[in-house]
Parts: C-alpha cells; structure tokens; sequence
C-alpha cells in the first residue's frame, strides 16, 4: 500500500493494489477507483485534512473506550 498527499488540492490517494483504472464510485468526499473486474485499485480522499482527522478522532475515541479500567468487584 502506498500513500500520496497533495497539499495544493488537499487529496490524499492510497494505492492498494497495481493496476490499469477502469471506474470509479464515488460517495460522499471519497472515490474507491475500481480495475476492469471490479477490484479496488486506490481511494481517493477528498478534503482530507478535515475527513483523515475525523478518522483518527474516531479511531481514538474507540482505544479509550477499549482502554478503560474496569472495576473490582470483592466477592467473599
């Protein structure tokens, strides 16, 4: 997997797979860019620095529920 940003139009495009593009699906600021049989060949993040944001505040917001220490009960 490979990762390339460009700041000036603020994209950030991960290339999963190599591959001549065919189509692409768009839905919302991302487009997943499908080969000829229909296999994911890159996404195309749009306004990235605000959606990549939100993914990490959800990724850490998930890892501090996870981490949360549990009580201990004293059962005698």
């Amino acid at each position: 997997m490979r990762y390339e940003y460009d700041p000036m139009t603020d994209i950030l495009l991960i290339k999963i797979s190599k591959g001549k593009i065919n189509f692409g699906k768009q839905s919302g600021n991302t487009i997943i860019h499908h080969n000829k049989i229909g296999f994911p060949v890159e996404i195309e993040i749009l306004d990235a620095s605000r959606e990549v944001v939100e993914i990490v505040d959800v990724m850490l917001s998930k890892r501090k529920e996870k981490k949360k220490p549990t009580s201990i009960v004293n059962c005698r």
